[in-house]
Formats: C-alpha cells, sequence, structure tokens
C-alpha cells in the first residue's frame, strides 16, 4: 500500500511539472509568433510616414494583453514574467555591442568632447532636475511613502533616454553631425544613468550630505573610467588571440564563436566587478570592428555583422512587445485605481520634468560646445538643437527595467508609493514612444528638409548593415578613423586650433606603428594561402 501510495503522489507531481512544463512552451510558442508578427507588421508599414517598429511592438503587445485579460478573466495580461536578469543580462548586451560595432568611428570619436557633454554631463543634469523637482512635488502628494533613495531613483529612471524614434529618421551621410551627436549620447546617456541609479543603491542615503555627493561623483568618474579600459580591453584581447591563432585556417565557425563569446564575456567580467557593462560592451564593439572584424575570413566578416545586426533587432522588438502587455498588468493598476487623477498627475509631472531637464543642458551646453568650434561645419544649429532635445523626450526599455529593479519583487508590488511609480514609468514609456514617437518624422522632416530624401532606419533594421557590408563595412577614412582632409600638425597653434584634426593625424600613426602590428587589422592581417580574406584585402609587407 505505501509503495501504491509513493507511486500515485510522484505521478500526482510529474503530472503537475507537465502542466506546468507544458503551459511555458505555449507562451514561448506565441511570444515568438508574437515577434515574428511584429517584423512582419513593421516591414508592411516600413514607408509609413508615422509609424516605427518600435509603436507597432508596443501596439501588437497592448492587443495581445486585451486579448489575455479577456480569456483569462482579468487575472493576468501577459505570456512572460518580467525579470531583471533577462533584460540586463539578454536583451541588452546585444543591442548596446551592436551599437558599437555598427557606429561611424570617425564621427563618433570626432565629436567625443560633445557627446560626453551630453551624454554624460547633460544626464547628470536631468538627474538633478528630475530628483529635486520630484522631492519636492511628490512629497506634497498622497501617493505613499517614498524614500530620499526612491526619489534619487527616480532621477537616474527618467534620465535613461531612447533615441531609437529619432535615429530611424535621421540619416548618418546626410546629417553625419547630428547622427553622430543623438547616436552617442543615446548610449553614453544609458550608460551614466545605470551607473547613477547602482551609485544611489550603493550608498547609505539616510544622512544626505556634499560628503556624499562627492563620493557619488567620485564613484561616477572611476565607474566611467574603469568600464571603458575594460571594454577596450577585451576587444584588443579579441583581436591579438584570433590574429595570432587564425581559426579560419580550419573552421569560419570558431572565429565567429570566438567574437561573440569573447563580446559577451567583456558584458558579464563588468556585472561581476560592478562596473557599467553598457560602457563596457560598447567600446569593445568599437574595439573589436576596428581590429578583430578584419582579422576573420571574408565569409566571417558578413555572418557575424548580420548576426549581430539581427540578435540586436529581436530583442528591441522583445523589449518593447512586452512592455507593450505588461502595460495592462492589473495588479498594478488595482493600487492606484483608487485615485485615477492622482495617476494621471504624477505621470503629467513627470513628463514635465523630464522636458524642462533635457532642454536644462541641451542649449546651454550646445551654446558652450559651438564656443570651442572653429569650423561652421561643427557647430550645433537651432534646429539641430530642437532634434537633440526632441530625441532625448523618449523613454524605454532602461527605464523600465530600472523601475521595475527599483520599486517591485520579482515584478510584483503591493505598496501604494510604488505601485504609483510603476505605473507612472509605464505611462511615460508608451506616452512619449507613441505620440512623441508619431510626431518624430513629421517633426524632423520639417526642422531637416534635406532629410526627406534619405530617411535611415540603421539602428533597427538588420537591412541597414548589407550596403556597407558589401563596400567593406565602411569607408577607408571611417576605418582609418580619420578625415580625408587632415593636414600633418606643424606647430603647437595647429594642435590647438584644429585639436580634432591634430589628435586624428596622431593617432592614426600610433595605430599604423604600434596597434595594428599586433593586434591586426585592414591592412595587417597575416597572410594565410587561400584564404578568402588575402583576395579583397591589401596585404603590407
Amino acid at each position: 500500500m505505501l509503495g501504491l501510495f509513493d507511486l500515485a503522489f510522484l505521478s500526482t507531481k510529474v503530472s503537475n511539472f507537465a502542466t506546468s512544463d507544458y503551459k511555458s512552451v505555449v507562451s514561448v510558442n506565441l511570444f515568438v509568433a508574437l515577434l515574428c508578427a511584429c517584423i512582419i507588421v513593421g516591414h508592411l508599414l516600413e514607408e509609413n510616414r508615422w509609424i516605427n517598429e518600435s509603436i507597432t511592438a508596443l501596439a501588437i503587445g497592448i492587443c495581445t494583453g486585451i486579448v489575455i485579460l479577456l480569456i483569462s478573466k482579468g487575472k493576468s495580461s501577459h505570456l512572460l514574467v518580467f525579470s531583471e536578469d533577462l533584460f540586463f543580462i539578454y536583451l541588452l548586451p546585444p543591442i548596446i555591442f551592436n551599437a558599437g560595432f555598427q557606429v561611424k568611428k570617425k564621427q563618433f570619436f570626432r565629436n567625443f568632447i560633445t557627446i560626453t557633454l551630453f551624454g554624460a554631463v547633460g544626464t547628470l543634469i536631468s538627474f538633478s532636475i528630475i530628483s529635486l523637482g520630484a522631492i519636492k512635488i511628490f512629497k506634497k502628494m498622497d501617493i505613499g511613502s517614498l524614500e530620499m533613495g526612491d526619489f534619487l531613483a527616480i532621477g537616474a529612471i527618467f534620465s535613461a533616454t531612447d533615441s531609437v524614434c529619432t535615429l530611424q529618421v535621421l540619416n548618418q551621410d546626410e546629417t553625419p553631425l547630428l547622427y553622430s551627436l543623438v547616436f552617442g549620447e543615446g548610449v553614453v546617456n544609458d550608460a551614466t544613468s545605470v551607473v547613477l541609479f547602482n551609485a544611489v543603491q550603493n550608498f547609505d542615503l539616510s544622512h544626505f550630505s556634499a560628503i556624499i555627493v562627492l563620493q557619488l561623483i567620485g564613484n561616477f568618474i572611476y565607474l566611467f573610467i574603469a568600464s571603458t579600459l575594460l571594454g577596450i580591453v577585451a576587444g584588443l584581447l579579441s583581436a591579438f588571440t584570433i590574429k595570432k591563432l587564425y581559426f579560419g585556417r580550419h573552421s569560419t565557425d570558431r572565429e565567429i564563436a570566438i567574437m561573440i563569446l569573447m563580446a559577451y564575456l567583456s558584458y558579464m567580467l563588468a556585472e561581476l566587478s560592478d562596473l557599467s557593462a553598457i560602457l563596457t560592451v560598447f567600446f569593445c564593439g568599437i574595439v573589436m570592428s576596428h581590429y578583430t572584424w578584419h582579422n576573420v575570413t571574408e565569409s566571417s566578416r558578413v555572418t557575424t555583422k548580420h548576426a549581430f545586426a539581427t540578435l540586436s533587432f529581436i530583442a528591441e522588438i522583445f523589449i518593447f512587445l512586452y512592455v507593450g502587455m505588461d502595460a495592462l498588468d492589473i495588479e498594478k493598476w488595482r493600487y492606484v485605481s483608487d485615485s485615477p487623477g492622482t495617476s494621471v498627475s504624477v505621470s503629467s509631472i513627470l513628463l514635465g520634468l523630464i522636458m524642462v531637464g533635457r532642454a536644462a543642458f541641451v542649449f546651454p551646453l550646445s551654446f558652450f560646445s559651438n564656443l570651442a568650434m572653429k569650423s561652421p561645419t561643427d557647430k550645433i544649429g537651432l534646429k539641430q538643437q530642437v532634434t537633440i532635445w526632441w530625441a532625448g523626450l523618449m523613454r524605454g526599455a532602461v527605464s523600465m527595467a530600472l523601475s521595475y529593479n527599483q520599486f517591485t519583487r520579482a515584478g510584483v508590488t503591493q505598496l501604494r508609493g510604488n505601485a504609483f511609480m510603476i505605473t507612472s514609468t509605464i505611462t511615460v514609456v508608451l506616452f512619449s514612444t507613441v505620440v512623441f514617437g508619431l510626431l518624430t518624422k513629421p517633426l524632423v522632416l520639417h526642422l531637416l528638409p534635406s532629410s526627406k530624401h534619405l530617411i535611415s532606419s540603421q539602428p533597427v533594421t538588420p537591412k541597414s548593415i548589407t550596403e556597407p557590408l558589401l563596400n567593406g563595412q565602411e569607408s577607408e577614412a571611417d576605418l582609418d578613423l580619420v578625415l580625408p582632409s587632415i593636414h600633418r600638425p606643424e606647430s603647437l597653434r595647429m594642435l590647438l586650433t584644429r585639436p580634432a584634426h591634430s589628435v586624428h593625424h596622431y593617432w592614426r600613426k600610433f595605430d599604423n606603428a604600434f596597434m595594428r602590428p599586433v593586434f591586426g587589422g585592414r591592412g595587417f592581417v597575416q597572410y594565410v594561402p587561400g584564404s578568402p580574406t588575402e583576395r579583397s584585402v591589401p596585404q603590407w609587407e
């Protein structure tokens, strides 16, 4: 009898496990089907003046959430439970790495000081304004108990921008300065926001003082420099390994695998070391595109470019699809349902603080940046400043992930104040992405009429890699990190009057004399008889 009882108990357990496992498989299948639907609908709306793929994924997610709500009789609106680990460990790395891997390096480094001003200093200004505004206003409202750490976290959460919608409209060949500023600021901004968020969580803010502020600033500078150096070292290590071992002699699969794994390893090492993994993997992508990519065979170049772009594309669609479904989660809205007016007020205040915080640094920092620029083509015009301001008004996946991290436990919140912040974050992300996103193309085409001939979708669509891929990734000048019009700086005066040109000149000399002979790169790949790379790339003796 005891044996029969044990057998029945075991059978019940297996049955329950099988049922749970079956539900998980069904959920994953449906989610994959929805990803396919997003891609198909996005393709059909490719030439639409108003819609972009972020909005498409959000709309499909919301519609799916409504259907699930009806089927589950109001119990749930999503197929998968949100996890910060899923976002930060699996979805974010391919997006940021591909951003560094595809970046136009010449423009990025030429405007690096301005990008750093906007992405780092500007984010600090925005963080300060949003945090102070939240402290002054929300303390007077009946939204539950929030501590000092929560208010500072709100500043970090809503300082993280999502400039994908604007980048889909801009073309980096027509408006290279504007594109590089919006693109570069977006990456540095995300990294800065995450660093600020982590710094806020790591400090005891119960006794806020000037010393704490200095510690926060010092910690930020340390994380910024250490994370960048780790990414550069990881990229150089991958280049050196592939150059010396040259896996392509026997198997292109191995060199592709080592590129992907070492890129991901750099991200995980940064996470393990409590650094900014976003900055690390971004600079790892830049270094790998400059050195490692040229050390592999031609077929591996094609494969890696497509693989990185496709993984990034799927991850972005996945995130927006989930945000759309999660926007209808009944549990989060139940705690604020008794005061909808307060919920709308909180969301409106946050949107206002975002707009004020953005304007507080874009226009002043653009003014100071223009004072340092000698060439009119390097100066940021008023219409370009408005475009940069607009590009940073949208909030996306990073804000959602940070908000979940601060105000929920395993995606669930039972505190009224936390529920207000979660629902307000969802509202701000939806409103900014949909409303601001719908207006982005008309606004940019009105402010920059020349952009109407070439509308780019390079940040999110794999097709954008085709042309540069067939032409050798980028122009020769881009790969050398050098402007075609650079002249040899003959004096200290030239270095002071045209610093970008002079730095590029000396960097090229250093790169050709020391870096490329050791780490490889275009023109420095070792000769291997029969390698497809050697037929298309001239060798240096």
